[in-house]
């Protein structure tokens, strides 16, 4: 090019594409991002987009960042407790909080196919919403430490990332049935959601993750309306009842007194049920307390005209509990006397216990003994 010849004209560039750094750009945080979240950052970073989705599919797809101005970041696992295959791990966060998770290995039940293969061991992971629980439940341990703080969507996705590439561990199977209510953090509860269940990262299929609430009759309504988003029609809920009566859940529950058991059923009816699909009715069963046969008789009315499934979970003591674990003759006489009333129902297998990784069972006592509770996320 000779002295003073205007330089060629720059090839026109897909905006998509990317330009130049910005000085200064921040790196990315990966884990609460869905691919169109990310890309706009990324282009910040000068990266194009076929390169910027190839970073985001090996942060969830294989768990190492491709480019320094990718951050994978997430709490530490700082310990973990084992009872057969099942493992609760604890992960720290800032300001001395923890997340407690729970992989739970599910059995798979008859034959695989034409070649009669028996189905093969799955897991189950319980994550957490929130570091302890504002909700109050007297049989749960998690209850006992009060609310000291609400997950970010990354500190969710955070836990599958844990399981799937420091333990090791794929799941199958994702519960929001870990620490706290996931309807009191429903922002970062539903942003974790879209980001586990797209097709760019863990790519969970929404029949597979279950949502519990303690019955926050406002939350199930934004979360129904959540369900009618395509590709979340599958996702399951999970409603905490735990009583027949009134008077039983209100004594078990404080929540009842804010959302009664009528409302309450109200709510379930209402709720956008897909084809073939049940809500799940979790009942945690007490000796002494809500096991009689007239309570299940009583229990079984109230769920008549619900599609749902009666899923029985027998007691899991917390610490310092005034209850005991029921026997397998109780929670038999139990569950036969539901089926006599033509409930569909089922048991939910006691695993963890013996770790305080069982349902209900989760909360760090030294924490709910000397931190304060943080500022909501």
């Amino acid at each position: 090019m000779s002295a003073g010849a205007a330089p060629p004209p720059e090839p026109a560039r897909d905006p998509r594409d990317g330009g130049p750094p910005r000085d200064g750009a921040p790196p990315v945080d990966v884990l609460g991002l869905t691919l169109e979240d990310f890309l706009p950052l990324a282009r910040e970073h000068g990266v194009r987009t076929p390169r910027a989705t190839a970073c985001y599919h090996a942060a969830f797809r294989e768990g190492r960042a491709l480019e320094p101005w990718v951050s994978i970041r997430r709490p530490p696992i700082v310990a973990r407790q084992v009872e057969g295959e099942t493992v609760k791990f604890v992960q720290q966060l800032a300001g001395g909080l923890q997340t407690e998770s729970v992989l739970i290995p599910m059995l798979g039940r008859g034959t695989d196919g034409a070649a009669g293969r028996q189905r093969g061991l799955t897991h189950t992971l319980c994550v957490s919403s929130q570091v302890g629980c504002a909700v109050g439940c007297a049989f749960c341990e998690t209850a006992q430490m009060g609310l000291l703080g609400n997950l970010h969507a990354a500190d969710i996705v955070a836990q599958w990332f844990a399981a799937t590439h420091e333990l090791g561990v794929r799941p199958k199977n994702l519960v929001f049935m870990g620490m706290g209510e996931p309807l009191d953090n429903l922002d970062a509860v539903l942003a974790a959601l879209i980001v586990l269940c797209g097709h760019h990262g863990p790519a969970l299929g929404a029949a597979h993750v279950a949502v519990s609430t303690s019955g926050r009759v406002d939350g199930m309504a934004r979360l129904g309306a959540f369900v009618e988003r395509t590709g979340f029609h599958k996702l399951n809920l999970a409603v905490s009842l735990n009583a027949p009566n009134d008077a039983i859940r209100s004594a078990l529950m404080p929540i009842n007194a804010r959302h009664p058991m009528a409302e309450l059923r109200e709510a379930m009816a209402a709720f956008p049920v897909r084809a073939k699909g049940a809500i799940c009715v979790e009942y945690v069963l007490i000796p002494g307390v809500n096991d009689a046969d007239a309570h299940c008789d009583e229990l079984c009315d109230y769920l008549r005209g619900i599609r749902c499934s009666l899923n029985v979970i027998p007691y899991n003591p917390r610490r310092d509990s005034p209850w005991r674990a029921p026997t397998e003759a109780e929670v038999t006489r139990f569950m036969d006397r539901a089926v006599a009333n033509r409930q569909f129902v089922r048991r939910r297998q006691t695993k963890g216990r013996s770790v305080m990784g069982a349902c209900g069972q989760l909360g760090n006592p030294e924490l709910r003994r000397g931190a304060k509770p943080v500022a909501s996320a």
